[in-house]
């Protein structure tokens, strides 16, 4: 009966690892999804800004 209980206690134990690291993979993979929309957003902005900045020049070198 020992080994039964301690079984089943090693068992929870296992289970109850197993949920955190799920839940840890959760939050990196959302952390990670984060990063990538910031990372997307950030390149688009630098794509407008060179576009900004080369029509500055234009006006610059016309003037």
């Amino acid at each position: 009966m020992r080994n039964v209980g301690q079984a089943s206690t090693g068992t929870s134990e296992i289970t109850s690892k197993i949920a955190g690291v799920a839940g840890a993979a959760e939050e990196s993979g959302a952390a990670a999804a984060q990063v990538l929309a910031s990372a997307s957003d950030l390149s688009r902005l630098s794509e407008q800004l060179g576009t900004e900045v080369g029509r500055f020049l234009q006006n610059v070198r016309a003037a």
